[in-house]
């Protein structure tokens, strides 16, 4: 990403350099090239008036004049020879800009600017965003101020700004998870909480929870899950997944839900944790 975003501005600055340089030389071969009607018929009265003085001498006639001056040096041919006319400044209506060159500007000018437009797309592009909520790191809270909260709330905290469930994780099934879950998710498990993304993996239902039974349970097709989002029964390819999740020096739950963690390998049972009544959703097959 970074050579990108070194390597497209250099590129473009460079493109644009050739631009100008292509204008300079039409620019040139415009002026050079291209005469007014004044200056037209002032170049014809002086060719008249050149007409009417002697021939200035050819290249030819000057070479034998030479070798004559080396034969003879008393005796050398007299080459009539024009007057010099008196320099006239340009008048400035004369000297203003073309038609040609304003639109060989114009068009140097608007493609500079797409260029740089180009340029300030691809750098808006390949810089990283500034992304609040669902996608950014989300801080939840404080642990023990969690804890409290998903006791409350039944064993579930849901946190929509985050797309998520909060749930509690045992600290006795630490040993096992570790077997299992990734670093990124053990950060928040050792602290006694889990934070799950509320789609199903199986179709992208959002999974409630049961109160009841104490596990989630996809409406859509039957998917149940414990509490801390392991498969339990139905369609789903595996567990809920989880957000990668860490806790800071002053003991805040930080979630990053632009980091999704893929939910544990069916058959995972960390917490062996069983339905602790009636299920809201029926039984599903696999």
């Amino acid at each position: 990403m970074i050579v990108f975003a070194i390597v497209i501005p250099i590129l473009a600055a460079a493109a644009l350099v050739v631009l100008i340089a292509a204008y300079r030389r039409r620019e040139v071969r415009s002026v050079t090239g291209r005469l007014s009607r004044r200056t037209q018929r002032r170049d014809r009265r002086s060719r008249l008036a050149e007409a009417a003085e002697p021939t200035p001498p050819t290249g030819r006639q000057v070479e034998r004049a030479a070798v004559l001056a080396r034969r003879q040096p008393g005796d050398l041919p007299a080459f009539p020879s024009a007057d010099d006319e008196d320099w006239t400044p340009p008048d400035p209506e004369e000297v203003g800009v073309t038609r040609r060159q304003f639109l060989n500007r114009s068009i140097v000018g608007f493609m500079g600017l797409s260029l740089t437009g180009f340029g300030a797309a691809i750098l808006g592009f390949l810089w990283p965003p500034f992304v609040t909520g669902f996608g950014a790191v989300i801080n939840a809270g404080t642990v023990e101020g969690l804890k409290t909260q998903v006791r409350d709330e039944n064993g579930f905290l849901k946190l929509p700004e985050g797309r998520m469930w909060v749930t509690e994780y045992p600290e006795g099934a630490l040993a096992s998870a570790r077997e299992v879950y990734s670093p990124a998710v053990l950060g928040g498990m050792e602290a006694g909480l889990v934070a799950l993304y509320w789609k199903c993996p199986h179709l992208g239902c959002t999974v409630p929870e049961c109160v009841s039974s104490q596990w989630f349970e996809c409406p859509c097709h039957g998917s149940k899950y414990n509490q801390v989002g392991e498969k339990r029964g139905g369609p789903a390819p595996r567990g809920m997944d989880h957000f990668a999740t860490s806790v800071n020096d002053r003991g805040e739950f930080l979630v990053d839900t632009g980091r999704i963690i893929q939910g544990s390998p069916i058959g995972t049972n960390t917490t062996n944790q069983e339905a602790q009544g009636a299920h809201c959703i029926g039984e599903a097959s696999e």
